[in-house]
């Protein structure tokens, strides 16, 4: 692949990403427990990591993180995305990369990391204990871990390299 189309790919990957958050941001979830969301967006970023690696994927995320942030969420949006995103992020690679898990598996721990990083910013932040919602938070991000992991599987099945 040549670097004209190399980059066509991030910013498509980037897009997409984009589109799909502000998509899940249209589409409330009834369940009453903040931070619960499905995390559209990590499909693209689970696809870019398999499809381009660590890095590219990384990049793609920070950016869809920024134009998020600046777009829909402002600045307490941004910090509670990027702190589940690196944390996820990095558990992911670290999954992927050294431990050799299959997508799934990288999917739901990302997942359930991703929940996990938002808690300590928002505990942090609001300076409360907030345990009681960390069981409801775990389980949400195994069950859409591995619906992303399904998605973005399945997804890559279609993408010619």
């Amino acid at each position: 692949m040549n670097s004209s189309t190399k980059v066509a790919y991030y910013g498509l990957f980037a897009s997409l990403a984009i589109i799909m958050g502000w998509v899940e941001m249209m589409v409330p979830i009834p369940i009453p427990v903040p931070g619960v969301k499905v995390g559209l967006a990590n499909v693209i970023i689970v696809m870019a990591m398999y499809f381009f690696g660590g890095k590219e994927a990384l990049g793609i995320s920070l950016i869809r993180i920024i134009i998020s942030g600046i777009l829909f969420s402002g600045f307490s949006g941004f910090l509670y995305s990027v702190s589940g995103a690196i944390f996820s992020f990095f558990v992911m690679l670290i999954a992927k990369d050294i431990f050799k898990f299959n997508i799934y598996s990288v999917s739901i721990l990302g997942g359930i990391c991703h929940n996990i990083g938002q808690f300590v910013v928002a505990s942090l932040v609001v300076k409360t204990n907030l345990s009681i919602y960390m069981p409801i938070l775990i389980i949400s991000g195994l069950i859409t871990g591995a619906l992303i992991g399904i998605i973005a599987k399945n997804c890559l099945s279609y993408i010619k390299r």
